[in-house]
């Protein structure tokens, strides 16, 4: 069964969460918050969050973590690949310091996406200055 846009781009952050060693509540949070935040998930319903997320892991146990990324960006139309990529970020850069576990799967991620350079870049820098503590 295909994904839906939305279920495609929740698969990809979280398996970004997962990436370094389990989903941490900070990054259910986080992947929570930018549902509510960006207009890519407008309508949305909430209350599936939690079985959407499920799948995104049991789709990595069967078929490892290039099966789920494969399906998520087949779901994901082209226009969206950067957005895409700046939600796996996001949710990467929580913990502020990118295990190399989750620089590897960015890097997974921007291949598969096919983002330019120049703008997985400003993404990335975007994401670092807003993440900064005093």
């Amino acid at each position: 069964m295909a994904l839906s846009v939305q279920d495609a781009l929740i698969h990809i952050m979280v398996v970004t969460a997962s990436s370094d060693e389990g989903i941490s509540q900070n990054e259910l949070d986080a992947i929570a918050d930018q549902i509510v935040r960006s207009p890519v998930f407008d309508g949305f319903d909430m209350d599936r969050l939690s079985k959407v997320a499920n799948e995104a892991v049991d789709i990595t146990n069967s078929a490892g973590l290039e099966g789920v990324l494969d399906a998520a960006v087949a779901a994901i139309p082209e226009r969206l690949h950067d957005t895409a990529y700046a939600l796996a970020v996001e949710i990467a850069v929580l913990d502020v310091q990118l295990p190399q576990e989750e620089l590897v799967l960015l890097e997974m991620v921007r291949d598969r996406l096919k983002v330019n350079s120049l703008v997985t870049g400003a993404i990335e820098a975007s994401a670092r200055a807003r993440m900064r503590k005093a």
